[in-house]
């Protein structure tokens, strides 16, 4: 059984993503404790409501230094919604500049479209070999509660490193709706609320940490 803790920063659906994760089989804790979260099979970082305050409430706990030294050492992460914002540099909402964990190069900011925040269910595009995704099909919707998201993707791959696996959704303009980047993935959508779907999805990461 797969140990995975949820980091408790003060933000984010916690039960909800405990009881999705231990519904697909994994040994979940929920805690801000340091230890735990480096030693554990995979973290979960989730996130709700703005990125700069999610990113206070990440750096109170030494979050974003637990996810870099997790990475470091190649042991899986995932972040959800706000949880996958505050993977990439910058973060912009309402004329704030906040500096994300850095992980992936490129900017958070507002969705290009007329009705914000996008909120309920949507398909997504996933690349071939998505590891995420495998066995889902293309009409196969996720549920989405969000004003904010990545619009371009920036990162280059760099040999050795394998190419990035970018998945994109649609609301008014394309947007990252998922991504996996060797240890660390992330879905800007709520597995934890996608009913079946985000039980396959999350079960496809739990077989492979």
């Amino acid at each position: 059984m797969a140990r995975v803790v949820v980091l408790d920063y003060g933000s984010g659906n916690l039960r909800s993503a405990e009881r999705a994760l231990r519904r697909v089989g994994a040994d979940v804790e929920v805690t801000a404790d340091h230890r735990p979260a480096l030693d554990c099979d995979g973290l979960v970082v989730p996130g709700v409501g703005a990125f700069a305050a999610c990113m206070s409430g990440l750096r109170g706990v030494a979050g974003d230094r637990i996810i870099g030294q997790r990475l470091a050492g190649g042991r899986p992460v995932l972040g959800v919604c706000v949880g996958m914002q505050i993977l990439f540099e910058l973060g912009i909402e309402h004329g704030v500049r906040t500096e994300g964990c850095g992980e992936w190069p490129g900017t958070v900011e507002r969705l290009d479209a007329e009705i914000v925040p996008h909120m309920g269910w949507n398909t997504v595009r996933a690349p071939a070999d998505s590891v995420l995704f495998d066995g889902l099909d293309a009409s196969t919707r996720y549920y989405f509660v969000h004003s904010y998201a990545a619009r371009r993707w920036e990162l280059e791959p760099e040999p050795p490193m394998p190419v990035p696996k970018v998945t994109w959704a649609t609301h008014g303009g394309d947007f990252v709706a998922a991504a996996e980047n060797g240890p660390l993935s992330a879905t800007q959508f709520h597995p934890e609320k996608s009913g079946d779907a985000g039980a396959h999805l999350l079960t496809n990461w739990l077989k492979n940490l």
